[in-house]
């Protein structure tokens, strides 16, 4: 049974949570979680609450064993963007993007 979860409007732009995501992507929740916890990125503790709060739905919702889960799937979808403005020469402006991301984490037990 898949499980899964999503955290919304994380303040880090999709291009750099994808970094992280395709690291991950298919290995075993512990070790997930191992390897974000050594990556120096402060996006890494973001993907890595989503990882265990996926890991927790399932054993509080479905009585699985952490250690038996799997990502199956991971991934980083764009979110809303904030647009402001800065002000430059000659009365100009030019935009600044604030970009924000939609991650999810779907884990499933490991089959034998």
């Amino acid at each position: 049974m898949e499980v899964r979860a999503r955290a919304e409007d994380t303040g880090v732009s999709p291009r750099k949570v994808r970094l992280l995501v395709d690291m991950v992507r298919g290995k075993k929740v512990d070790e997930a979680l191992t390897i974000l916890r050594f990556t120096p990125t402060p996006t890494a503790r973001v993907v890595a609450k989503v990882v265990k709060s996926a890991a927790a739905n399932a054993e509080n919702n479905f009585q699985m064993s952490p250690s038996d889960l799997r990502i199956t799937r991971i991934f980083a979808d764009e979110a809303r963007t904030l647009k402001r403005y800065r002000p430059r020469a000659r009365g100009r402006a030019s935009p600044i993007l604030k970009r924000s991301s939609h991650i999810t984490v779907i884990v499933d037990e490991e089959k034998d």
